[in-house]
């Protein structure tokens, strides 16, 4: 599977072990998805596979927890390492875009927002308002920081778990099911 990638350097294994790491405890913290596996070094840097416990009901504490499972891989790599890589942003799958959009849906269509809760916007309508309205961004970004305080709180008192969740994943590079 690693046949023509290159080999991550050992600063940037680790990092990124800290990252997926993050992601597995918040998510299986807040009990927004069961983990199905965490791996690193195969297509990119990480990947952390979910199933959403669709049994939860969708409130706006569902929706801020989702914000800061996605964000848990950036809140761990600042807390453990000190610092984060671009590699959270990036394209429309990356985490940053995916909380962004998930933060932009309580403000513009899932009634969440505290300024015209009940004024419904496409999403196409959304993204372009996010770029001209100073204060919806202002809003959006709001919840993506209290979304990542959520995760650091989490992180930081399981911070024993966390660590071993990454040792381990530095160790054998994938791990499924139960593990």
């Amino acid at each position: 599977l690693r046949q023509g990638q290159a080999r991550m350097s050992d600063e940037l294994r680790w990092r990124a072990c800290v990252h997926e790491a993050g992601h597995v405890l918040v998510f299986t913290l807040t009990g927004i998805a069961e983990v199905q596996s965490a791996s690193i070094g195969l297509r990119g840097l990480g990947m952390v596979t979910t199933v959403p416990n669709n049994h939860l009901p969708e409130t706006e504490a569902w929706l801020m927890n989702s914000i800061a499972a996605t964000l848990a891989g950036r809140a761990a790599e600042r807390l453990v390492i000190g610092d984060v890589l671009a590699g959270a942003g990036g394209g429309p799958e990356s985490d940053l875009a995916l909380a962004t959009e998930m933060a932009l849906a309580a403000e513009t269509r899932l009634g969440f927002a505290s300024h015209r809760p009940l004024l419904h916007r496409p999403a196409t309508v959304a993204n372009h308002a996010l770029s001209i309205d100073e204060s919806l961004a202002a809003r959006v970004d709001a919840r993506l920081v209290a979304a990542e305080a959520i995760a650091s709180k989490l992180i930081e008192a399981h911070r024993d778990c966390h660590l071993a969740i990454a040792k381990r994943l530095a160790a054998v590079s994938v791990i499924e099911g139960d593990a």
